[in-house]
């Protein structure tokens, strides 16, 4: 090529090319957007250890200090009642200083609380421990990140991206169990509150490296956009744009209906299952590694479960999914008092599967509705809604707890949790569908 023809070339815009090698975007090569999203999972099932503590901490603790169960459960309950509390405040956060950031900063304060355990002495250090540092650390690590990240960084595959990042938590559970009940079972709960310390903290370098707040930080589109998405300026006033976008909401009342159902949705999980579950099944001989592994093996059912259920999020109407989901989530609790033996056995098996399945497939619906009805604000109106979801965990957290210890059993909160799923799933079918019209309305 000549000289004119290269200036010619030039101001026309084009650049010769001298090498004759294909250009750079005809290669095949996989989108950055799956490796953030891989940082995003490992991080989620770093900060989710000390979720698989309380159910087998809660005998120890009562056998060494002689704390009652509902005092025990009390720190698990302002855990789980921080957990989702601070969710909202957190993607307003994310949205002011960057993923990153915040993220690395949670993962401290979660190492932090359950380091500090190994030298407590009294309930009310227990109560900042568990309850208020590990709370503020994980509800700042919760399903609003994922949330924030699969809309930050995904145009297509919404549905199975936050069914792989919710996913990570019962993939945490599923790591962490059977260690943490081999060690519980042998006498020694402190090596296991160290044990999540340190998995917390082994995670911040991955995320300080690897982890990117926005596409446009690499000149890259969403995975799936047609077209380039500038970088948002950052959002001051994170608690005011917080508070507004619940004021905004709490205005409708698909809000309150996503609210309650997925309440119910933390009452019959974390509250109650993840909880209590264990020593449920200990006070009927059961040994706690077996209730634990029992317990671990939702988690392997659980990544199943929720990456279909993002599957058929993309695919099926989510107000029906989440009916169906949690009819059948409260039909399984009914049965539950009468599996409960101090060996395992194939109807228990049966429970612990089907279970599994139907833990948190509830998310990836409960996501797609709340970005329907709320469009950018979506990620802090789930936040909010799962604000909720935590409120009620931590309700049945404390409530189980003091059933136990005035009735000495917990058959009670099984049969009003199952009943409480069955509201949940006429609450999810009279949820109104957002039209064209009623967006433009609105």
């Amino acid at each position: 090529m000549t000289q004119t023809t290269e200036a010619a070339a030039t101001a026309e815009g084009i650049r010769p090319n001298k090498r004759s090698r294909p250009p750079r975007s005809r290669k095949m090569s996989l989108h950055r957007a799956w490796f953030v999203a891989a940082v995003a999972f490992v991080t989620i099932i770093g900060a989710a250890a000390f979720r698989s503590v309380p159910g087998l901490l809660i005998d120890p603790l009562h056998q060494e200090f002689g704390w009652s169960r509902g005092t025990i459960s009390a720190a698990v309950s302002i855990n789980l009642a921080l957990y989702g509390l601070t969710a909202p405040f957190a993607a307003a956060l994310m949205d002011r200083f960057g993923i990153r950031r915040v993220v690395a900063v949670a993962l401290t304060m979660i190492a932090l609380g359950s380091g500090l355990t190994v030298w407590m002495t009294a309930a009310w250090q227990l109560l900042l421990c568990w309850g208020l540092l590990v709370g503020l650390g994980t509800g700042s690590m919760a399903l609003a990140f994922a949330s924030t990240v699969t809309n930050r960084w995904f145009t297509e595959r919404r549905g199975l991206v936050t069914g792989i990042l919710t996913a990570a938590s019962a993939s945490g559970q599923l790591i962490f169990l059977p260690v943490l009940s081999l060690m519980v079972e042998a006498g020694k709960w402190r090596p296991a509150a160290v044990t999540v310390a340190l998995a917390a903290l082994a995670v911040v370098p991955f995320v300080w490296l690897l982890l990117r707040d926005h596409p446009a930080d690499l000149n890259l589109k969403p995975y799936g956009a047609k077209e380039f998405v500038p970088k948002p300026a950052p959002v001051p006033g994170a608690a005011r744009r917080a508070l507004k976008v619940l004021f905004s909401a709490a205005r409708t009342g698909p809000f309150w209906l996503l609210a309650g159902t997925f309440a119910i949705c933390g009452a019959s999980t974390n509250g109650l299952i993840q909880t209590h579950f264990v020593p449920a099944a200990h006070d009927e001989g059961m040994p706690v590694p077996a209730a634990a592994s029992l317990l671990a093996v939702i988690g392997v059912f659980d990544v199943v479960g929720t990456i279909a259920s993002g599957w058929l999020t993309d695919r099926f109407e989510p107000r029906r999914l989440l009916a169906v989901y949690y009819a059948l989530r409260g039909i399984s609790l009914l049965f539950l008092p009468m599996l409960l033996y101090p060996t395992v056995h194939p109807p228990m098996i049966f429970f612990i599967v089907f279970y599994g399945l139907d833990w948190v497939a509830t998310v990836p619906p409960t996501v797609a509705l709340c970005r329907e009805q709320y469009g950018d604000d979506s990620a802090i109106v789930f936040g909010w809604v799962l604000a909720s979801h935590q409120v009620g965990a931590a309700l049945v957290a404390f409530l189980g707890g003091v059933v136990r210890d005035v009735f000495g059993t917990y058959d009670m909160v099984w049969y009003a949790s199952g009943a409480l799923c069955a509201a949940a799933a006429l609450m999810a079918l009279v949820i109104r569908r957002r039209t064209a019209s009623t967006a433009m309305a609105a």
